[in-house]
């Protein structure tokens, strides 16, 4: 089974689910494919004020509501409470690094930006945080490429979200996470809400597809 999993590093429900694709990346037979999105770089990107700041620690209660996952005061007071940007393009390239240079450790390194965020406290939304955080992790040769992009990892950065672009137009795709399952033309959308649930649903859904 492939799984296409869309996502943006920034994305609070998707560092909810992480329990989940924790799960599936455990399943027998099955080829998980992260596709980072870029929702929110470039023109997704916004400034981080008091009011987003209030808004997004609303949802983040939500979040931990449904899921269990912890937001902690050190990223309420560290990142929401000081002013600055919303913008996912760094930790989005860090992740793409990580894929040209260990390929095998790409999902470590999405969580570890996520836990460095929104446990830790620390900065994810700049080339320099990103790259201490995969160093921190032992992703040495992927922090150095993150640190300063080259040309091919900018290359791939724009490959890779122009493709996830493509396929939320065509499942009609407008938030994440989000799940596709299939390959070519057989490929299907299952809602991403299944990621917050029991993890034995999710499953028999998965099978079922």
């Amino acid at each position: 089974m492939h799984i296409t999993y869309l996502f943006d590093p920034l994305c609070g429900w998707c560092y909810g689910a992480a329990p989940a694709l924790d799960g599936i990346n455990r399943l027998e037979d099955v080829t998980l494919e992260l596709m980072p999105t870029g929702l929110f770089a470039g023109q997704g990107a916004r400034a981080m004020d008091a009011s987003f700041a209030a808004y997004a620690w609303q949802n983040d209660q939500r979040i931990t509501r449904l899921t269990g996952q912890p937001f902690s005061e050190t990223y309420r007071t560290e990142v929401l409470g000081r002013p600055g940007v919303f913008d996912s393009a760094p930790a989005t390239l860090g992740v793409i690094a990580v894929r040209i240079t260990e390929p095998a450790r790409e999902l470590d390194a999405l969580k570890a930006l996520q836990r460095a965020r929104y446990l830790d406290g620390r900065d994810n939304v700049n080339l320099i945080g990103v790259s201490e955080i995969l160093q921190s992790v032992g992703l040495s040769a992927a922090a150095e490429r993150a640190r300063v992009p080259d040309e091919k990892l900018m290359q791939t950065y724009r490959r890779t979200i122009d493709a996830a672009h493509l396929e939320m137009r065509r499942f009609g795709i407008s938030g994440v996470p989000a799940m596709l399952v299939g390959e070519g033309a057989s490929r299907h959308l299952l809602p991403g809400t299944l990621l917050f649930g029991r993890f034995d649903l999710l499953v028999s859904q998965l099978k079922a597809a």
